[in-house]
């Protein structure tokens, strides 16, 4: 693998760590700015929301810039995010960081996406974008848990300073390491939003929201769950959101490896075994060893369907993927929220705290459902609402075909 993923894998990491990291803080930021745990959730709130306008947002503002030089422009925004959370002298100046930092977080991913996938050769396609989302997953088995480490003992501050140091790291790696591609002839704005009149591009784009939602829908609710079903100490939680962690890697590295080779087969197992074991979480949360270890199967099954589902926009929105892409990293926030939504309405209905894990298993069941019709209208031929590229447009190809692979 050429070493430029190398540095979008570092920005990913950096990405990653600053999203998930404020969820261990909040009772440290909440004290200190005086301001209940509730409140201080928006945190995490407005930074999903800033990503999944931020998607869109920046990656239409980078329609005219090369991709290299745009990835560099989002880690500047990352950088200056994390910055201003660190000093920030007031709880709204925090909140105006997360969601700085959080309009970079879609279109990084996005964009990096399909750079990684123009680094290779086309049988190792699938297999870059996981090396990418590696950072991400590394992120949640490393950097969220020596982040609230640092923030409890030293201050979350600091914390926040840290990533930003990794924000540098990441853009000195890409401004380094990342060749200048140029971009595209005749694609503009209206060739990528041409690629959300093919129905696979948006059938895909569902299969993210609810395969992955599926997985929020028991990870947003784990600490109650563990603690309250399980019997895990109020301590232990953070050790078995590493578990989680490294069951993202493996699976995000899985997930990429047999995409290349067979990208829906992989959709249908992962998605399909997702929905089983998360259904099964609801008789396993009452045992501590049997807990651990689905706990560890979700992240696994969960990000299997990371690298495929990325894969399958690039391909089907042909040679305008770069807006898609990007939204489909805002699908997987809105997945997230919807899934936190309903895991609440099930508890607050007075169905427990395992309920929300049957409403992840029907969600990653959904998608799977998706999976098929969508195999099913290839075979047939179908899948488009209109043509997807037109005008001056390239022809429709495959994701990166218009211009050679770079190797190193």
């Amino acid at each position: 693998m050429p070493l430029a993923l190398l540095a979008l894998a570092i920005g990913a990491f950096g990405i990653g760590t600053t999203e998930f990291v404020m969820m261990g803080l909040l009772p440290e930021v909440a004290d200190d700015f005086g301001v209940s745990v509730p409140t201080a959730g928006f945190l995490v709130t407005g930074y999903a929301l800033g990503v999944m306008v931020g998607a869109p947002l920046m990656t239409v503002l980078g329609t005219k810039v090369s991709r290299k030089r745009m990835l560099m422009l989002l880690m500047v925004l990352f950088i200056a995010g994390n910055l201003l959370s660190a000093v920030a002298p007031v709880f709204a100046v925090m909140l105006i960081g997360r969601v700085v930092a959080s309009l970079a977080h879609g279109a990084f991913f996005g964009i990096g996406s399909v750079v990684a996938a123009d680094l290779v050769a086309p049988d190792r396609k699938a297999g870059a974008i996981a090396m990418m989302f590696t950072g991400l997953t590394v992120a949640n088995v490393v950097g969220v848990p020596l982040g609230t480490l640092v923030g409890q003992t030293v201050g979350w501050r600091v914390t926040f300073g840290v990533v930003a140091v990794l924000g540098v790291i990441g853009l000195a790696g890409i401004a380094r390491l990342v060749p200048e591609m140029p971009r595209a002839q005749g694609v503009r704005l209206r060739h990528e939003l041409a690629a959300f009149r093919n129905a696979q591009v948006l059938l895909a784009m569902a299969m993210t929201v609810l395969g992955f939602g599926g997985v929020f829908a028991a990870l947003t609710y784990i600490a109650p769950m563990t603690t309250h079903v399980t019997g895990f100490a109020d301590g232990s939680v953070t050790w078995l959101l590493v578990l989680f962690g490294l069951g993202m890697v493996g699976g995000n590295l899985v997930g990429g490896r047999y995409a290349d080779r067979a990208l829906m087969p992989m959709l249908y197992v992962s998605l399909g075994a997702l929905a089983v074991v998360l259904a099964l979480f609801t008789v396993t949360a009452h045992h501590k060893v049997l807990a651990a270890l689905t706990i560890a199967l979700i992240g696994a099954l969960g990000f299997a369907t990371v690298p495929p589902l990325q894969k399958r926009v690039l391909d089907q929105a042909h040679g305008a993927p770069t807006l898609a892409s990007a939204v489909n990293i805002g699908a997987f926030n809105l997945g997230n929220a919807l899934s936190a939504w309903l895991g609440g309405l099930v508890i607050a209905a007075g169905l427990g705290y395992t309920a929300p894990n049957w409403v992840g298993a029907a969600l990653a069941a959904a998608a799977l459902a998706l999976a098929l019709v969508s195999s099913a209208l290839e075979r047939r031929g179908h899948g488009t609402f209109g043509t997807v590229v037109t005008g001056d447009a390239p022809a429709a190809q495959p994701a990166g075909a218009q211009r050679p692979a770079v190797h190193h």
